[in-house]
């Protein structure tokens, strides 16, 4: 390549595109014409680099195709930016705009829960039929209340953390098959039922109610979200609605459930910590509840105040619809 004989043939092009970058607003002609300078350079800039490596021509190009590569493409948001929105905007929209899903999860979940617990409470022969007299003893006794101190409580928090986490999981990624989901939530309203139940027959009501709503109100609330994100994905196969194939409609109820299991990362952190340094702490009881009940208010706060007021702007939670991929036509 003769490199003087390149530059001579393609500077104006090079100057032409340096001048319409320095320009702050471009008519739609010069925008397209600016396009086609940008591929026409990053085409020059691969040319020399592999016939003629000149390093001062090399480094011109590179910052110019770069420039031009900024401009076509835009710039994105600092990061900074991205994690707030995600906090104020992406995650309680997701949220708020599945909330009869994720409501309707806890009214039916607390109706199982609340029920077991009136049958085994009210009904001690029946209670006694779930174990041999002493291990209940022991259970209702001891071993119901040693369980959220065994552990060093930051060893603790981890643990729960995890195994709340892990439940949130399969709710969310296996709600398209959907019995999954249900089988998660009925056995674990059945084990807090019985669990309750017990408590409350043999008179540990105080104790039972005590240690689990300090931390249960707002673990169990992220597990209802979870689930009720995931049924939808799976509802949404179903009976996508009109205009949306069945593709279209789980991939939007899926991007959804992805926002929401990240905001869940941290209500369920949260959650962890209050029981395994609250709940278990020596402070009183009404005190233990109302930390409990503030930081479930809060969150619900959180997702319908902020929540409706993206909504209310247009906000969906979704992605731009320029990150979202092509679609084909569908009837």
């Amino acid at each position: 390549m003769d490199l003087d004989a390149y530059v001579a043939e393609h500077r104006a092009e090079w100057l032409r595109l340096e001048h319409l970058l320095s320009r702050r607003r471009l008519t739609g002609s010069e925008s397209d014409e600016l396009i086609a300078l940008y591929q026409r350079a990053a085409t020059h800039l691969s040319a020399v680099q592999s016939r003629a490596p000149d390093p001062a021509l090399v480094g011109r190009l590179s910052r110019l195709v770069a420039r031009a590569r900024s401009t076509v493409t835009g710039t994105s948001a600092p990061s900074w930016l991205t994690f707030a929105r995600f906090f104020t905007v992406g995650f309680p929209v997701a949220v708020y705009r599945a909330w009869p899903w994720w409501c309707g999860v806890a009214t039916a979940f607390s109706a199982v829960s609340f029920g077991l617990i009136f049958w085994f409470g009210t009904q001690p022969e029946l209670a006694s039929q779930l174990a041999p007299q002493s291990a209940i003893k022991q259970y209702v006794e001891q071993d119901f209340a040693d369980y959220y101190s065994e552990n060093p409580a930051q060893d603790f928090a981890a643990q729960v953390w995890t195994n709340n986490a892990m439940i949130a999981a399969l709710c969310l990624f296996s709600g398209i098959l959907i019995f999954p989901v249900l089988y998660v939530l009925v056995a674990n309203a059945i084990t807090i039922g019985e669990v309750g139940g017990l408590m409350v027959a043999y008179g540990k009501a105080d104790i039972f109610f005590g240690l689990i709503t300090p931390h249960g109100l707002l673990e169990l609330t992220a597990v209802f979200v979870a689930a009720g994100a995931g049924l939808r994905i799976g509802w949404s196969w179903i009976a996508p609605g009109p205009g949306r194939t069945r593709a279209q409609a789980v991939a939007e109820a899926a991007r959804a459930a992805v926002l929401i299991a990240l905001g869940l990362v941290v209500v369920l952190a949260i959650s962890g910590v209050i029981e395994a340094f609250v709940t278990p702490s020596g402070l009183p009881t009404a005190a233990r509840i109302t930390i409990g009940v503030t930081a479930f208010a809060g969150f619900l706060a959180y997702v319908f105040v902020l929540g409706r007021r993206a909504a209310r702007a247009g906000e969906t939670g979704d992605l731009a619809l320029a990150e979202r991929g092509d679609l084909a036509p569908a009837v």
